[in-house]
């Protein structure tokens, strides 16, 4: 089992910077990716980015250049820098870890997610 605790978020108006910050807990070993997610009211919840434990990182098109993940392995901590905010951000965002389980033959990867912070950017 794996438990994630977000912090940070609340109200900005656009153009401002928040920050998150997401502790996980528990089977740390086999955590492969950790990432932020998004939903908005009346939309599917969507990839913000990701990070890889090598440090690989993927962003969706929307955030590029505003949003930066980070990750550290030794305090098992993932973050997300968010700057020039704009009221589209709005939503509740919500931390993940994608775990490394042992199945016959190979292995699954399981989604553990954290309780989602609001982010609202007021225009």
């Amino acid at each position: 089992q794996v438990q994630l605790v977000e912090s940070g978020g609340g109200l900005v108006q656009a153009g401002g910077s928040l920050s998150l910050d997401c502790a996980v807990s528990g089977r740390t070993f086999s955590i492969n990716t950790l990432g932020w997610y998004r939903q908005a009211p009346g939309k599917q919840r969507e990839l913000v980015a990701r990070i890889s434990r090598g440090g690989m990182t993927n962003y969706a098109d929307s955030v590029k250049g505003r949003f930066t993940i980070s990750r550290d392995n030794a305090k098992n901590t993932v973050g997300l820098q968010m700057n020039s905010l704009k009221p589209e951000d709005t939503a509740v965002y919500y931390c993940n870890a994608a775990v490394t389980r042992p199945i016959p033959g190979g292995s699954t990867l399981d989604n553990y997610w954290g309780q989602g912070t609001q982010v609202t950017v007021s225009s």
